[in-house]
């Protein structure tokens, strides 16, 4: 870890195993992204319930650069987290898990939702299964009856609009629509 790690507890003793077991998962942590710079954690047993056992809350804040990720992992009526193993691994793996959004946001792959392109049919032949489409841009692309869903190449007539996906197909016969979806 490039910076500090503090580790407190409250309402409880200081185990010397849980803090093992909490650098444990820290490492687990750094194998998966070492530029983490600071690092809080807090582990608090609640006392206030009288007819179970005491529950743990843990709270996790993670210092990396240009961002903090906060996990507060609250009991609630979670009673797996009587046990502060529980609780502890629920915790990092809440904040693995913001970790690797983190992760993927700094390296763009963040997955990016294309609007659907849309085209009218200009040209159909329903007997040898094929027919082009204009897009928006006024290009023509080629049609198969199989690029359309469901087969429903039946339903299309010239000037039916549809949605598609563009290919850009291979050398020999140019783009052509894929997924194609009658509007």
């Amino acid at each position: 870890m490039q910076g500090q790690v503090q580790v407190t507890f409250r309402g409880m003793s200081k185990p010397m195993w849980i803090e093992e077991s909490i650098r444990s998962h820290l490492k687990h942590l750094e194998i998966f992204f070492n530029r983490i710079t600071a690092c809080q954690i807090m582990v608090e047993r609640n006392q206030k319930r009288h007819r179970q056992g005491n529950l743990y809350h843990v709270r996790i804040k993670l210092i990396v650069p240009g961002h903090t990720i906060v996990v507060n992992r609250e009991p609630a009526a979670q009673h797996e987290h009587e046990d502060i193993h529980v609780a502890i691994h629920d915790a990092f793996n809440a904040v693995q898990r913001r970790l690797q959004d983190y992760v993927r946001e700094m390296q763009g792959d963040i997955k990016t939702h294309m609007t659907p392109n849309v085209g009218e049919i200009v040209k159909l032949d329903h007997d040898k299964g094929f027919g082009f489409l204009r897009t928006s841009e006024g290009a023509e692309l080629y049609l198969h009856r199989n690029a359309v869903i469901d087969g429903r190449f039946s339903e299309l007539r010239v000037g039916s609009k549809v949605r598609y996906v563009a290919d850009a197909g291979d050398d020999e016969k140019g783009p052509h629509a894929s997924t194609v979806v009658p509007l």
